[in-house]
């Protein structure tokens, strides 16, 4: 019987917006029966939920067309104690931004490379209000994250 394969969530939220939107990743994730999600707010992920997962999606809200400084605390405590044990680790972003959202994109691309991660999807920027398709759009994130891994793709 294969192994199962484990996705981490970890985002973090102030108003709530990242958090709708982390819900439904988790529900579209949650799809794939043979994978194990588990999600954490930043602050509350370590470097143990990192080195036992098999895949990655990262939530963050865009503060000051920058990630969520919980996010980056995350990336600070992870970093050196998994460094080079992550390389072609499968990742993708969700942003709730109030703006466009690129540079939060663009700033964890930037720590993401140098984990050695690939990224697997584009990154899903709902700007503005969190709607009912932006909920849908995140959910199928979540859901083709967990299908390609339970597949094997990733």
């Amino acid at each position: 019987m294969p192994e199962r394969k484990r996705l981490l969530i970890v985002y973090h939220t102030q108003s709530g917006n990242t958090g709708r939107l982390a819900d439904a990743v988790l529900a579209g994730a949650r799809r794939a029966p043979g994978v194990d999600t588990v999600m954490k707010r930043a602050f509350d992920a370590g470097t143990d939920d990192l080195l036992g997962c098999d895949g990655l999606l990262l939530g963050t809200p865009e503060n000051f067309g920058y990630m969520s400084g919980a996010l980056k605390d995350f990336f600070d405590r992870t970093y050196y104690p998994c460094e080079g044990k992550l390389t072609g680790l499968p990742y993708a972003v969700f942003v709730s931004a109030g703006n466009d959202g690129t540079g939060a994109v663009r700033e964890i691309g930037r720590i993401a490379n140098g984990y050695g991660w690939k990224t697997v999807a584009d990154a899903l920027i709902v700007r503005k209000a969190i709607t009912d398709e932006a909920l849908v759009s995140a959910a199928e994130l979540g859901e083709a994250m967990a299908a390609g891994l339970e597949m094997g793709v990733f």
